[in-house]
């Protein structure tokens, strides 16, 4: 045979698409293994589009997950995220993916390594990337993962089966630290910034800051190189300050703006009343269509410590914390005390819905 046949399945998760495979069925960490993400995935492609793989041409639409026995006491599985890079032959390990996370506990039930509990089954995930604990509570009809429900997720068309998802002690996943430089506000690359760690990396900068509203559009966030330049040069410096250089995936970079109102992409009209907050997050180069999910879990936990740019532009809230992105509203509760003097992370909750797409063989020459 020409091409190698490796067992996987191609998933949605929450906003993003990944193919998801069992450690077994994959060569140990490393090189070979990376070759073959990139491979499945179509990368590198100098076209930006992937068409020699399974891959979509953007960051939210190219990524792995490798599912295998749990590591960690208390663990059903191990669960690794490969963020693939598509122009260029690189798999970032250096951070998870929020939305693939919500792929993990249906994946685990329907392939049988997790028994399946009628109603719902409990998933405790163990996190390699960030060395953190999710808990999945998956809806199960049938002994499968359930997938009709009345949950809308915004940037998913339709509704669908509500899965929630604890992210237990997320500060520190990236930089050991939930406010890596010791403060929550600094001046990064001339702009005042909150470098935060959550479930991922990110540095929040003002939309004001930069001459932007907070509402536009990706497509016209895209567009601008110059101001696609200036957000990189940020996310350079906090890196540097985060201790996390090297790498494109993290930390991620936001812009954040007082509650307005917006048009999403669907042409839904939100009020400024309807969310305590409207950013933009940056990806890998792009922005998010929607919104990077462990980014809206930093800035769901940014939100609840005083002193950041996020708290500044949102105020204080209580209940689950509504974030106005491109594809609308987002839930998310976040829960922060003071521990030792010292904010702390004791969980974020988030939303999400999952569906299997596609199961067989993907193909690696």
């Amino acid at each position: 045979m020409t091409q190698r046949r490796i067992r996987a399945v191609y998933m949605r998760g929450g906003t993003s698409r990944c193919l998801v495979f069992h450690a077994s069925d994959l060569p140990g960490a490393g090189a070979e293994r990376d070759r073959v993400l990139l491979a499945a995935l179509g990368s590198p492609d100098p076209y930006g589009r992937q068409l020699d793989g399974l891959g979509g041409g953007i960051s939210s639409l190219s990524k792995a997950c490798i599912i295998g026995p749990p590591s960690s006491p208390g663990a059903d599985v191990d669960y690794t995220f490969a963020q693939v890079e598509v122009t260029t032959p690189l798999v970032d390990y250096k951070g998870n993916c929020g939305n693939c996370s919500s792929a993990v506990g249906p994946f685990a039930i329907d392939e049988r390594l997790v028994p399946a509990v009628e109603g719902e089954t409990r998933v405790r995930i163990h996190n390699t990337n960030t060395r953190k604990l999710i808990v999945a509570h998956v809806p199960v009809k049938g002994g499968e993962a359930a997938v009709a429900g009345d949950f809308e997720l915004a940037g998913v068309s339709g509704h669908g089966a509500r899965i929630a998802l604890d992210f237990l002690d997320p500060g520190g996943a990236g930089s050991g630290r939930l406010l890596p430089t010791g403060k929550p506000r600094d001046v990064v690359d001339g702009v005042e910034a909150s470098l935060v760690d959550a479930t991922n990396p990110v540095v929040f900068v003002r939309a004001k800051d930069l001459g932007l509203a907070g509402t536009e559009t990706p497509q016209a966030i895209d567009a601008d190189r110059s101001l696609a330049a200036r957000l990189e040069a940020i996310r350079v410096e906090a890196a540097q300050r985060m201790g996390m250089e090297g790498s494109s995936a993290v930390p991620k970079v936001a812009v954040v703006a007082s509650p307005a109102d917006f048009t999403a992409l669907d042409g839904a009209r939100y009020r400024l009343d309807q969310v305590d907050l409207v950013a933009r997050v940056i990806s890998m180069g792009n922005c998010h269509r929607a919104f990077a999910l462990t980014a809206a879990m930093c800035l769901a936990v940014a939100a609840r410590i005083v002193g950041t740019v996020v708290h500044e532009c949102a105020g204080p809230t209580n209940g689950d914390f509504r974030l106005g992105h491109p594809s609308g509203v987002l839930p998310i509760d976040a829960a922060v005390r003071v521990r030792d003097g010292a904010p702390w992370a004791e969980r974020v909750t988030v939303y999400r819905t999952a569906r299997r797409l596609m199961e067989g063989f993907v193909r690696v020459p």
